[in-house]
């Protein structure tokens, strides 16, 4: 292949990976929607796209480390702190039972919907076991579902990743030598040393992580190129010892990391999150590239029927078994039922394995990605199209009544939150004061547990259930520092009240972001009229607005709340809610 045309290549899939992950963006909807028929087309279309003529054997190296990172970035998102008893015990069993009644389920039906042996069937089997963070993430994203399902669902998602990767490695060496017994306890002993090898580099990971990142105290640039080097040099490692045991020590470095007290992480991973995001365009794109229309014809009708029997009878009876006493309501149980989208383990998988099987003329091997390929597709398009509704009709999405979270304990702010609950919101707060603590729990008033910073700043992390976070300290830097740090932490806009405008902050007056409520009302200046005062009024927008008095929020119908800011009014229907701050109105 000459130069120009691997340049070429190169070219149309990046370029299909980021435009791909661009629409899918705007949209709203999952990138794999879009990433497999794109990279399914191109294949079809041109030659110079598929990945073994642009990187030769060297592709499916590439497409393991890929996942190590993939898998250490999901390991991030993990914090053991809110895998509670029950919600352990919920994902344990899913792990173990989803694993065993998928393989057996695919196992015993593949050979008679693809007319494929046994051995093939089983190594398509222990391929779909799989789910994935890649894909299950963005979609309860959408969903919004309550916030012990997203627990429950993506530690499945992220556990079983690689788990599956190990299982199929160990299935693909026992077909591919000797046609072997798979349920043999030789079997087993070589997952066991599997695990232990990856946990082994897992520990390696954390070590080297804990130099750079804590002893080195390397700034965002250096500690992210030091934890993107760790991990491929870790999983490289472990790969090259035992294979696919880098996946596991790549997921475990990263749950390790993000939960281990003493860890200086960089506070913003930008360009971490974003190469995440274009290796998962890529894998996607070059993967599916490599499938062709003639290798779907065959098994297009018996791949919908597997899709079928997945979606409502394997994957319902894996949510019966694993859920049940579990505490879990009957729409929840239900939901867990509905969600099993397959992703970029089980393509990676099927690609590293189907090829090796094909040359040695296993019967059926060459339909082991082309029915992977489908599969995902099937899964994720209707997931995708269905997960909202029925999330909604087993009443398992959070409502859309907004849940602020107001930062800051001075007078004025305490009463803010007053305001906010009469309008019926449910208002959490936190300071860091304790006085100022005091004063919010005397109110009445939620007061969030922890340390606000430690938490927003663990990568990855998530403040759950809240919906806006407004910074309303005394101190400007603080308010500056945090709308940055929190932002990406929350589903929904961070917003800080505006510094005096004769402020000399450190940070204050150059940092961006929303700001609260106008150039005028600055902090000092609502609170300076608090003081004098002013009280805060909550009203029918029906109403008029009382001389001297300024509209803060708009609380909609359904219970959405709409700050006003220096760049944007907000204009309330009839039914809405206005809260107020104004002169407290003389009686008569």
């Amino acid at each position: 292949m000459s130069e120009d045309r691997i340049l070429l290549g190169i070219a149309l899939t990046v370029g299909l990976a980021a435009s791909c992950q661009i629409l899918a963006g705007k949209l709203r909807v999952p990138a794999l929607l879009l990433l497999l028929p794109a990279g399914f087309v191109a294949g079809a279309l041109t030659d110079v796209i598929h990945p073994d003529d642009l990187l030769g054997a060297e592709f499916s190296a590439l497409v393991s480390l890929s996942v190590a990172v993939i898998l250490y970035d999901a390991g991030l998102g993990l914090d053991l702190s809110r895998l509670t008893g029950r919600t352990r015990g919920i994902v344990g069993r899913l792990l173990v039972t989803g694993v065993l009644v998928t393989f057996l389920a695919v196992g015993a039906v593949a050979p008679a919907l693809f007319g494929m042996s046994l051995a093939s069937a089983a190594m398509v089997g222990v391929i779909l076991v799989v789910s994935g963070p890649t894909v299950v993430g963005p979609l309860l994203e959408y969903v919004r579902p309550t916030d012990t399902l997203r627990r429950v669902l993506v530690w499945e998602g992220t556990l079983i990743d690689p788990i599956g990767g190990i299982l199929g490695a160990l299935v693909f060496h026992a077909v591919s030598s000797s046609q072997a017994d798979l349920g043999r306890g030789y079997q087993l002993g070589q997952f066991a040393i599997s695990m232990a090898f990856g946990l082994v580099g897992g520990v390696v990971g954390v070590a080297l992580l804990w130099l750079t990142l804590r002893v080195l105290r390397l700034g965002e640039t250096l500690g992210t190129i030091a934890q993107l080097a760790v991990v491929i040099v870790v999983a490289a490692g472990c790969d090259v010892v035992r294979d696919d045991t880098g996946l596991i020590a790549a997921t475990v470095t990263g749950l390790a990391v993000a939960n281990l007290p003493g860890f200086d992480m960089p506070a913003r991973r930008p360009f971490f999150e974003t190469l995440v995001q274009l290796i998962i365009g890529l894998l996607f794109v070059s993967i599916s590239s490599t499938v062709t229309p003639a290798s779907l014809r065959p098994v297009l009708l018996p791949s919908l029927a597997l899709v079928v029997f997945l979606v409502l009878v394997v994957r319902p009876l894996v949510a019966f078994l694993s859920t049940g006493r579990s505490g879990l309501t009957r729409g929840e149980r239900g939901f867990i039922g509905w969600m099993a989208p397959r992703g970029i383990v089980a393509a990676s998988t099927a690609s590293a394995f189907a090829t090796t099987l094909t040359d040695q003329g296993l019967a059926g091997a060459g339909k082991i990605l082309p029915v992977t390929f489908l599969v995902i597709v099937g899964t994720v398009l209707l997931y995708a199209l269905t997960a909202a509704p029925v999330a909604r009709r087993l009443g398992v999405v959070r409502p859309s009544r907004s849940r602020p979270l107001l930062v800051g304990g001075d007078h004025w702010v305490v009463d803010l939150g007053r305001a906010l609950r009469s309008a019926g919101l449910d208002v959490l707060m936190w300071a860091g004061d304790e006085d100022e603590r005091e004063r919010i729990k005397d109110a009445g008033l939620e007061l969030a547990q922890g340390e606000l910073l430690a938490t927003a700043t663990n990568p990855r992390a998530r403040l759950e259930g809240v919906t806006t976070v407004f910074l309303l300290t005394d101190d400007d830097d603080f308010n500056a520092l945090a709308s940055v740090v929190v932002e990406g932490n929350v589903e929904g806009p961070v917003y800080r009240v505006a510094p005096p405008h004769e402020g000399h902050g450190v940070v204050a007056p150059y940092t961006g972001g929303d700001v609260l409520f106008g150039a005028r009302l600055v902090r000092h200046v609502l609170a300076e009229r608090y003081r004098r005062g002013a009280r805060y009024l909550v009203q029918p927008a029906s109403r008029p607005v009382p001389a001297g008095s300024e509209t803060l929020f708009v609380v909609r119908g359904d219970g959405r709340l709409h700050p006003v800011t220096e760049d944007r009014t907000v204009s309330p229907a009839a039914d809405d809610l206005l809260v107020l701050l104004g002169p407290v109105p003389r009686p008569g």
